[in-house]
């Protein structure tokens, strides 16, 4: 006992049981389930109670040792007998074994007979999920889940993703058919979800386009027997085929899905009838097709099918089967209610209540989207075969007006007279145009607005601002709320310089129609003639915004950077509308002058060569290559752009004075007095000619220098005349008339049929001396430009010192050449300088 008593000191797997032992408890035996069905037998009999204390294995007393205490009989070990469950463990069901004692005893655990430690009581029997049939099941149901989630983000526009749970659920499904095959229960395979998992796939497949792999998902599909309707599937494919442009193999899926779907399926019938006839179509077989859509109107018309028709009418050239097709497409019933049924009526509120709340329901908006559809097809049928089926336009057009106007579309027979009207401006006939709008003044009001919006903007066009601005009156007293109204009023107060007014106007049309651009240009343009560049340039941007590559929206910004002192934005801004027009040479000319600005001369003459090659003939680029080439020292490549200058301006006498010079300076000298003999004999008094003619033979030692030199001091004296002083202004303005061009200010200016600002006209750029014969310089616009007037001595006057005596002497307008570099002089160097001087070791060669 001593030992005893020594092991459960050291294992301490029994302690407190001396204290208080629940077994001899025997008043709450009766209700232990664990004990009640331990002490059942096998036969399942509960066997009779012989003794008072159980727990032994026959039900009697303990046995009473030598040693005088109670020795359990069941027990060889010395282990307590009790009935209780030690942590969860179920009881053994028969009474042979010991109950109370179970392996999963572990060191140290409590003894809880009863099993009424902390937390509820493990069942006796747990669930086992393991088994085969329940694995099935969750993956089942996973590939549910994975097909759900891939048609989702279809919904959602993510095609790729959809693709990837497309294809996950189509490896969990084989997977399950493997698991399937393994435990043998191959009857119970669920073809539904095998159809479901490759016909999203499929379908995941032709979404992103991959649609080889889609056509292979789809064969699998249809070759296999045990799928039932399969063969519906052929119309996807034939889908696809039609994608690809594949139109033959595309008619015989067609057919063949057409001839495995059953009569009673009829509107799917005709779907597929309807795909058959425009396959035609991209054929260019338009007889067959034309059987395929007159059998679909026929069994069921519809909008889209007659309108196909009459295009096939069209291209065949049948005039009477197009007045037919056109009956029967205004013919075709919509399906559509009255529109009365959503006026509310007066004296009944719970009624009112559900007509508003029904008035904008999706029902509704279907509605109006078909009736939309419908007039669209209506129209464009109308215009299209108004030509063709009469022998003039306008005949057909009455013709097509009378169908409308016994059919349920009365009110498109208004619209199809504006779009004959339209078809007149399109045709040049403004005559028969402006006829037609005005037979419209005695129509309801939303007519009467449409036509006189249309006659202003004609009469806008023809400059005649007075009944521009009479007829967009009429219509803004007919439609108020009418944004192209509003745009032709502030158009006609506009070209008045009442810019203020204008972008009142503007500012209506855009509180009635937020969207409309050409109120926001006009806008901003007010904004910029007013100097309000600030505004302007914020209307400008949200114009952007919304004409993200409008040329000249962007123009009309870097133009407001410019004009707010930032080149580097309007640089960038003239970049991006290059990269929208990159063959506009007034752009370029405009990048140029803005890197000349900045003193980048290499960026500049970049931009203006390239103008020039566009546009060859602007005196402005032409002058600046020029200038450019002048300044560089080669007076040759210069000769071509001014001779170009010569051709544009023949009146113009600056120009060849100057090709004259560059031959000079480039060394030519015979070609240079040929020129100014040329130039001579064209402009006989003009002053400067004749005294670099003077000068030049007396260089070359001819004898034509007393001519010249006569000719010249008679000139000199007609300049001093008063009469010659009207003369020269006179002759001046005529040439001056005559040679005026209109300057390059941005073709983006005058893009758009809104009044735009008066396009600063181009005048001749000459020299600032006095002129005489042809040319004057009380010209305004005849003036040596900027570029060329900071030449040096480009401006000199061309005077004599002495009137008395004949000065030949010249000032060359291209200015003094510039002294070459005397790299052949030797300075001389005194051999004596260093004669003093001791040199150090470190200025002696090595």
């Amino acid at each position: 006992m001593e030992n005893v008593h020594l092991a459960v000191e050291e294992d301490d797997l029994y302690s407190g049981y001396n204290d208080y032992n629940p077994t001899f408890d025997s008043e709450e035996l009766e209700n232990d389930v664990g004990f009640q069905q331990a002490v059942r037998t096998s036969h399942g009999r509960r066997p009779p109670m012989t003794a008072k204390f159980p727990g032994t294995a026959i039900g009697g007393r303990p046995l009473v040792s030598s040693f005088g205490s109670r020795i359990p009989m069941a027990s060889s070990m010395g282990r307590p007998m009790t009935g209780a469950v030690q942590d969860g463990a179920a009881r053994p069901m028969t009474a042979v074994r010991a109950a109370g004692y179970s392996s999963s005893l572990m060191r140290g655990s409590t003894f809880d007979p009863l099993g009424q430690s902390k937390g509820p009581a493990p069942p006796l029997e747990a669930k086992n999920e393991d088994t085969a049939e329940e694995k099935i099941k969750i993956l089942e149901k996973k590939v549910n889940d994975l097909i759900e989630e891939s048609c989702i983000a279809q919904s959602i526009g993510a095609l790729q993703l959809a693709l990837e749970k497309a294809k996950e659920a189509g490896r969990k499904e084989r997977a399950l058919i493997r698991q399937r095959e393994a435990s043998g229960n191959t009857e119970h395979i669920n073809l539904d979800l095998t159809y479901s998992v490759l016909l999203n796939l499929a379908n995941q497949y032709a979404n992103n386009e991959m649609y080889p792999e889609a056509l292979n998902s789809y064969h699998v599909i249809v070759k296999n027997k045990m799928f039932t309707n399969a063969g519906r599937l052929k119309v996807n494919m034939a889908n696809i085929y039609f994608k690809q442009k594949n139109y033959p193999k595309a008619i015989k899926f067609y057919r063949m899905a057409l001839d495995q779907i059953s009569n009673n399926h009829k509107e799917l019938r005709i779907k597929i009838m309807q795909n058959i006839g425009v396959v035609f179509v991209r054929l260019g077989q338009y007889s067959d097709a034309i059987t395929s859509f007159e059998h679909i109107m026929a069994e069921s018309p519809n909008i889209k099918t007659g309108f196909n028709l009459i295009l096939c009418y069209y291209a065949i050239g049948d005039r009477e089967r197009m007045k037919k097709a056109f009956q029967k497409l205004i013919s075709v019933p919509l399906g559509i209610d009255d529109e009365d049924k959503y006026i509310p009526a007066s004296d009944d509120p719970s009624s009112n209540m559900v007509i508003e709340a029904i008035k904008n329901d999706k029902l509704h908006q279907m509605e109006r989207d078909l009736k939309v559809l419908a007039e669209k097809y209506i129209m464009t049928a109308a215009k299209l075969i108004a030509p063709a089926i009469e022998t003039s336009f306008a005949s057909g057009f009455d013709w097509c007006v009378d169908m409308v106007k016994c059919s349920q579309y009365v009110e498109l027979a208004n619209d199809l007279e504006i779009n004959k009207a339209i078809t007149y401006l399109r045709q040049k006939d403004f005559n028969q145009a402006v006829e037609t709008l005005k037979t419209f003044e005695k129509k309801d009001s939303r007519v009467k607005s449409a036509a006189a919006t249309n006659l202003s903007f004609l009469y806008f066009l023809e400059k005649d601002y007075d009944q521009a601005d009479r007829y967009a009156d009429l219509a803004m007293n007919a439609d108020r709320y009418n944004p192209a109204a509003l745009i032709n009023k502030g158009n006609t107060v506009f070209v008045k310089k009442d810019y203020e007014k204008a972008a009142e106007f503007y500012k209506e049309a855009l509180r009635n129609d937020s969207s409309c651009t050409e109120a926001l240009y006009n806008l901003g343009l007010s904004y910029k003639i007013m100097n309000r560049l600030e505004e302007g340039l914020d209307c400008f941007l949200k114009l952007h915004s919304i004409l993200r590559n409008s040329a000249e929206v962007m123009y009309q910004l870097a133009h407001l950077y410019e004009q707010l002192g930032d080149p580097q934005q309007a640089i960038e801004w003239l970049m991006q509308v290059i990269g929208v027009t990159p063959t506009d040479p007034h752009v370029l000319a405009k990048l140029g002058k803005l890197h000349d600005d900045e003193g980048d001369k290499s960026q500049a003459f970049q931009y203006y060569s390239e103008s020039f090659r566009y546009f060859p003939s602007n005196i402005d680029v032409i002058e600046w290559l020029g200038a450019y080439y002048i300044e560089t020292q080669f007076c040759e490549k210069a000769i071509q752009y001014f001779e170009r200058a010569t051709l544009i301006q023949p009146n113009f006498v600056k120009w060849q004075l100057i090709v004259a010079s560059c031959y000079r300076r480039s060394g030519n000298y015979q070609k240079a007095l040929e020129t100014y003999k040329e130039i001579h004999r064209r402009f006989p008094e003009n002053v400067e000619c004749l005294r670099f003619l003077v000068r030049l033979s007396t260089d070359m030692g001819l004898k034509e220098v007393q001519e010249y030199a006569t000719k010249l001091k008679k000139a000199e004296k007609m300049k001093k005349s008063p009469s010659f002083s009207w003369q020269r202004v006179k002759s001046g303005r005529e040439n001056s008339a005559r040679g005026r061009r209109e300057g390059s200010t941005g073709s983006a200016e005058n893009a758009k049929a809104e009044p735009q600002p008066e396009p600063k006209q181009f005048s001749p750029l000459l020299d600032s001396g006095k002129d005489s014969g042809h040319s004057s310089s009380s010209s305004k616009g005849e003036r040596l430009s900027a570029k060329m007037r900071s030449l040096p001595g480009s401006n000199e006057p061309y005077e004599a010192s002495n009137p008395k005596e004949l000065d030949a002497s010249y000032v060359d307008p291209l200015g003094p050449q510039m002294d070459r570099p005397k790299t052949g002089a030797k300075k001389p160097v005194d051999d004596d300088d260093f004669a003093d001087e001791d040199l150090g070791d470190d200025l002696l060669p090595e």
